[in-house]
Parts: C-alpha cells; sequence; structure tokens
C-alpha cells in the first residue's frame, strides 16, 4: 500500500511538471496582440528637448533629455510644457532613462557607466553608482529598477544596492533589440523601440512581447533622422498613458485600441 502510495504522488507530480511545461510552452508560442491608438488630447513639448526618460508624478513630468552639453533633469508642467525645475548634467555626461523611487529620481547616463541620485524635490545630486553596461532605459515596478542597455536584454537591480538581481531577454520569437525608453504600467513594462514608431508590452519575468502598439503617424513633423519617438509616462491614478518623442512639439495622451 505505501509503495502504491509513493507511486501515486510521483505520478501526480510528473502530471502538474507537465501542465506546467505545456502552459509555460503555449504562453510562449502565442501571438502578442497588436494594437494602434486613438490621441485623447496634446499636451505642449518643449522642441528643443532630447527626450530619453520621462515619469508622471501628481501633475507633473520629470524628463531626462541627452547630449552632450546639453543633458539635463527638469521636471514640467503637463499642462503647459513649462520647465519649472532644471538641473544641467555636467558636458561630459550623456542623460538618459530615469526614475522615480520614493524621494529619490535616478537618471542614467549612456555611456559613462554611471548614474545620478537626485533629492526629488531639490535636484541635488545625493550619490551615485555605476554598472558595466551603456545605461539606456530606467522604470521601477514598486520593488526593483528594471533597466535597458539598448540590447535584448532587461536588468533588474536592487533600488538600495543597486546590484543586478535578475536578467532576461526580450523576445517576440527572436530577441527584440534596441530596447530603450521603458515604463512600469499594471504589472508590464512598455519599452520603446530604438528607430522604430512601435511600443513593445513586456511579460517582466519571462521576457516575453505580449503585444505591440503602432504608433505610426502620431508626430509628422520631424526635422532629423533622430527625431523618434521616445519617452512613455503613466498616470495610475487617472489611467493616462502620454507619449512624445526627441525634439517633438508635442506629448500625446493616447487610448491604446486592439486592431
Amino acid at each position: 500500500m505505501r509503495k502504491f502510495r509513493a507511486l501515486l504522488v510521483l505520478l501526480l507530480i510528473a502530471l502538474a511538471l507537465a501542465i506546467l511545461i505545456s502552459s509555460i510552452i503555449l504562453q510562449q508560442s502565442e501571438s502578442p496582440r497588436l494594437y494602434s491608438y486613438r490621441v485623447v488630447k496634446i499636451y505642449p513639448h518643449d522642441p528643443n528637448a532630447f527626450t530619453q526618460g520621462l515619469v508622471y508624478e501628481e501633475g507633473y513630468l520629470y524628463e531626462s533629455t541627452g547630449l552632450y552639453g546639453f543633458s539635463t533633469l527638469r521636471k514640467v508642467e503637463l499642462e503647459t510644457g513649462k520647465v519649472v525645475q532644471l538641473r544641467e548634467l555636467p558636458p561630459n555626461c550623456f542623460g538618459e532613462g530615469i526614475a522615480i523611487v520614493g524621494d529619490r529620481i535616478i537618471q542614467l547616463t549612456w555611456r559613462e557607466h554611471g548614474a545620478f541620485i537626485y533629492d526629488k524635490h531639490t535636484f541635488e545630486v545625493i550619490g551615485e553608482f555605476s554598472y558595466s553596461t551603456e545605461g539606456w532605459g530606467l522604470t521601477f515596478d514598486g520593488q526593483r529598477l528594471i533597466m535597458s542597455d539598448g540590447s535584448a536584454n532587461l536588468y533588474f537591480l536592487d533600488p538600495k544596492t543597486f546590484q543586478i538581481v535578475a536578467k532576461v531577454e526580450v523576445h517576440d520569437r527572436k530577441p527584440v533589440s534596441g530596447l530603450n525608453e521603458l515604463e512600469f504600467i499594471e504589472g508590464r513594462i512598455y519599452a520603446n523601440v530604438w528607430m522604430e514608431d512601435r511600443i513593445a508590452i513586456i511579460e517582466p519575468e519571462i521576457g516575453k512581447v505580449v503585444g505591440w502598439i503602432d504608433l505610426s503617424g502620431i508626430y509628422e513633423d520631424r526635422k532629423k533622422p533622430d527625431d523618434v519617438l521616445n519617452g512613455i509616462a503613466y498616470d495610475p491614478i487617472n489611467k493616462r498613458l502620454f507619449v512624445t518623442g526627441k525634439r517633438w512639439s508635442q506629448l500625446f495622451e493616447i487610448e491604446i485600441v486592439e486592431k
């Protein structure tokens, strides 16, 4: 009888594992959902801002801009586009993604392998940390910082020690490289793809792209090849999604619409 029970337990465990593996395989093989957009409202945006990172909080946008000699951290009124607070980066630093963690703002730099930690209220530098990759996009999921480096990889960092605690490769049948500005929205990562007018919606733990937002045609007044879509912010209270781009004169509140 004991042998029979032990065998039954083993069979049940094997069945549970088989179901789990089948579920994972099925999830991995499902095609991403395809979305378009509807513009809800248009706000002014500084056409000189080479947008690298964007976060919304309590009526303001916190924005990181790039280019050597022109990189900034700024606080911007959503409704007017007015810059109400600004800090310039050293001329040898190229500003990249930002994230708000409590009363701190974390700002990456591109090829300088280092990030600045600011007091959110004063914009004073209160710390720094380094990383081995390039710095591109950054967001915060409430527990971990999530960073991109222009590859298909996403890195999860402890927000206190800034050590990498996990890493995933983002894929849609094949690796999706060029991951840039990031925003964590209701359990998923939204990522700009460098030089493309689309946003990937990513399942964080497995790196699978579960959706694509096609933003073709949203902004046509582009003067230079790198005036591309880059900048995602989310208002979790009012469920508003904002997007903009490098040197765009407009910021868009959009609703995503399934195709």
